[in-house]
């Protein structure tokens, strides 16, 4: 998707979202919106202990679907080198469904829809990206939802990342306990190109960061899916793309491979 256009997507985007009753009702089906408190330590590259503060909406529409989150990092104890103690980092992640653009059912083998997927990746400094390719949706036995997506990844700017691939699973998996239900969640970002040029090397990487969350609102009779209470796994190997055997040269420090986990707060509304 090109830079120029992104600011037209998104003030469409939520002219929908921010619509008259008509609009939503012959439009948006469904939405969800929730704030996420994290706190963990051990993180790579950044400072080793973070608190986060994240904000997530999703739709589905008559033509798609939409994903968008944004997070405030908050940096305890240590400075980061590039943004100081605190920053942010967002993704919009728009979907178009061709079985509903065309009105045709599309179906074969698990795979109940075909989607063009996009996702446009920014924040504080030099991290814009822009993605764009095929996505499926699953029929996978037991889950919630199974998404696959497949981005093509460009850059904004020069430096190296771009016209790598990248595999995206998305999905979501209810377990019913006593009066309650466990819910993991999550995503893995799979990059599996390199790419390199003057200003360096991005490097394949791999990003696994499930949620096992517990309905606490439901356990406690205030109502299902409304409060949750559990922890992040985040599995990071080659952390932005930065190779782990050559980090910052002779200086390999304790690497880029990110093995962490935190406590986690959820509320949707």
């Amino acid at each position: 998707m090109n830079a120029k256009y992104l600011p037209h997507c998104l003030a469409l985007t939520t002219g929908l979202l921010g619509g008259g009753q008509a609009i939503a009702g012959d439009l948006l089906f469904w939405q969800n919106n929730s704030l996420t408190y994290l706190y963990g330590q051990n993180f790579k590259v950044n400072p080793e202990i973070q608190q986060t503060v994240t904000f997530e909406h999703a739709d589905g529409w008559k033509y798609g679907d939409n994903f968008f989150f944004l997070d405030k990092i908050f940096y305890n104890g240590d400075k980061d080198a590039q943004v100081g103690d605190n920053t942010y980092y967002g993704e919009f992640q728009p979907r178009l469904s061709l079985g509903k653009i065309f009105d045709q059912k599309i179906q074969f083998g698990p795979v109940t829809d075909v989607l063009l997927a996009m996702t446009y990746e920014f924040g504080e400094g030099d991290v814009e990206s822009y993605l764009i390719g095929p996505g499926f949706d699953l029929a996978v036995p037991g889950f919630d939802y199974f998404q696959v997506n497949f981005y093509n990844r460009q850059t904004d700017g020069s430096r190296p990342g771009d016209d790598v691939w990248q595999i995206t699973p998305v999905w979501s998996y209810t377990i019913p306990v006593g009066n309650s239900d466990i819910l993991i969640d999550g995503f893995m970002d799979w990059v599996v190109d390199n790419d390199e040029n003057d200003r360096g090397t991005y490097h394949a990487n791999l990003h696994f960061n499930p949620q096992v969350k517990y309905d606490l609102g439901k356990a406690m009779g205030w109502g299902e899916k409304q409060l949750y209470v559990g922890f992040e796994y985040d599995y990071w190997k080659d952390k932005y793309g930065i190779d782990s055997e050559s980090f910052l040269g002779d200086e390999i420090l304790d690497g880029t491979d990110q093995n962490t986990a935190s406590l986690l707060v959820k509320v949707h509304f």
